[in-house]
């Protein structure tokens, strides 16, 4: 399969000298709607992903870590709208926003392409692993941050204490093999739940972890299946037993099976999971229920959603950073012969 070029104009489109506008007409921005730190955070992300970003993305990158950072109390939690009266419309906490956050500045810490984006986005991240929350998708969230850290500073007490604290928040996997969930019921970025156990238990060298991450991710990838391509749960969330109907699905679900099964495949080895990644990247193009791409390749954006009638109109900002990242992913799955040796020490390590 043929991966598309990154394109990266409509998320150029979205920003605008504060940060990334939430939502879009169409293509055109809605200024109302203001800012998410959610959205800010993801797209920091996909700037210190991309491999030789060019000096624009660098200096959207720039742009959003700055975001990040007024956002950012002293304490370590987030705020996490920001409208376009350049007002705060929350207080700090440690909510999805501050799981983002982490996860971002974790990445930025290790892979962004300035010293002093680098340098920056480490201060943030240590002062924001300082707290925890509750939630188990935010703790999730922080905890692939805390691998990115753990890869360029081994070691680190504070990204170690976190995947700590992210699996308690989790809880265990159920035994049963027919819902090997924590919960009863499915609901938003699913994968990164499952993500966020496998890099617990390999940067904690916690066999027992790895292995129930990637059960649950195993298992997760084979419900979100249908009939050879991806059919996501959608964010009203889905339990055993119940009819799960092939409308409302959204890019950023797709993403996050992205990201697990292109970690999975990273730390065992095994190859078979980029069948994962290459089902994600082929829903993108139209290989989904609706058999329409999301991909818009005339604006470089991204459909809101999927239902059974086709694609949402809108192009907003998480479904582009969704997007976005699953292409790099789709990237990164060519280039795996290539790479494999080049990926950190010790992620091949055996299971047994």
């Amino acid at each position: 399969m043929s991966c598309p070029v990154t394109p990266f104009g409509h998320l150029q489109r979205l920003t605008d000298n504060i940060g990334l506008l939430q939502y879009a007409d169409g293509v055109v921005p809605l200024h109302g709607g203001g800012y998410s730190v959610d959205d800010v955070a993801r797209g920091l992300l996909v700037v210190c992903r991309e491999p030789s970003p060019s000096q624009d993305l660098v200096a959207l990158g720039r742009r959003y870590l700055y975001f990040l950072a007024q956002a950012q109390a002293l304490g370590g939690k987030f705020r996490n709208h920001l409208g376009y009266d350049r007002r705060w419309h929350d207080g700090p906490g440690t909510e999805d926003g501050w799981g983002c956050s982490l996860w971002a500045l974790g990445t930025a810490a290790a892979r962004g392409p300035t010293a002093g984006i680098r340098e920056e986005s480490f201060t943030r991240f240590c002062r924001g692993a300082r707290v925890s929350s509750p939630a188990a998708h935010a703790m999730a969230f922080a905890a692939l941050g805390a691998a990115e850290v753990l890869d360029s500073h081994p070691g680190h007490h504070g990204a170690l204490a976190l995947l700590y604290r992210a699996n308690i928040a989790i809880g265990d996997p159920a035994a049963d093999a027919a819902w090997p969930w924590p919960t009863s019921r499915l609901s938003y970025a699913n994968a990164a739940i499952a993500e966020a156990l496998i890099v617990s238990g390999h940067y904690l060298e916690d066999k027992r972890l790895l292995r129930n991450g990637l059960r649950m991710l195993e298992w997760l990838l084979a419900t979100e299946t249908r009939d050879g391509h991806l059919s996501v749960v959608s964010p009203q969330g889905w339990s055993q037993g119940e009819h799960r109907p092939a409308a409302d699905q959204r890019p950023s679900e797709v993403a996050a099976l992205a990201d697990a099964c292109m970690r999975a495949a990273t730390i065992t080895g095994d190859d078979a999971w980029l069948a994962g990644v290459e089902m994600s990247v082929a829903w993108f193009l139209g290989d989904n229920d609706a058999r329409t791409p999301l991909l818009d390749e005339q604006t470089g954006g991204c459909s809101d959603g999927l239902t059974l009638a086709g694609r949402s109109s809108n192009q907003g900002a998480r479904s582009t950073l969704a997007m976005i990242a699953v292409l790099q992913q789709g990237h990164r799955m060519a280039a795996w012969p290539r790479t494999r040796g080049e990926f950190p020490s010790g992620h091949l390590r055996q299971l047994s």
